[in-house]
């Protein structure tokens, strides 16, 4: 069975990381050198190492089992490419939405999209330098998150917890399919 997943967030928060070190088949990306102009436009500031940026979307796949295959389609980040989030989003059972706690205020545009077009996600706080800069119940009340909405912490930079995270959404999505099919 094909499980759409989208890998959302706020530029530089490690969309592009999470979906190329779990994918199965080489990474499909449309990552772009970040230009001078880009670098001021998207505050670089707090990510100065960053020098491409993906301009429209990236794409992976992972096996779960024999049948579960999910389909993971990154986001671009910035302002400027979120007209893109619609056709990114259609079909997806779900969505990890990823946070950089150094930088809370880049990431409530993600957190609005997914509660305003009703679409299952985990909001998953990224591990920079392996650690977090708020305790993550200080995260949920900054992005005013609801307690039935999975919060967690990761690492992109890790197999073991991209896929730990990716199956977080996984089951939440299905369970609210589940529940919605048994509702309605």
């Amino acid at each position: 069975m094909p499980v759409k997943i989208v890998v959302a967030g706020g530029f530089g928060v490690g969309k592009t990381t999470t979906v190329s070190v779990i994918s199965e088949i080489p990474l499909l990306t449309t990552e772009a050198a970040m230009t001078e102009v880009a670098a001021h436009i998207d505050r670089t500031g707090h990510v100065p190492e960053k020098t491409t940026t993906t301009v429209a979307l990236d794409f992976g796949c992972i096996t779960i089992d024999e049948e579960i295959k999910l389909y993971l389609f990154g986001t671009p980040g910035q302002d400027r490419f979120g007209f893109m989030w619609h056709d990114l989003t259609q079909g997806a059972l779900g969505a990890l939405v990823i946070v950089d706690t150094r930088r809370l205020e880049d990431c409530y545009a993600a957190v609005d999209y997914f509660e305003h077009h009703d679409i299952p996600f985990v909001v998953a706080a990224n591990r920079f330098d392996g650690r977090l800069e708020h305790h993550l119940e200080d995260v949920r009340w900054a992005l005013a998150v609801s307690d039935e909405t999975p919060l967690i912490s990761f690492d992109a930079r890790q197999r073991r917890s991209v896929r730990d995270a990716l199956l977080s959404v996984l089951h939440m999505s299905l369970a609210r399919a589940e529940y919605s099919s048994v509702v309605g």
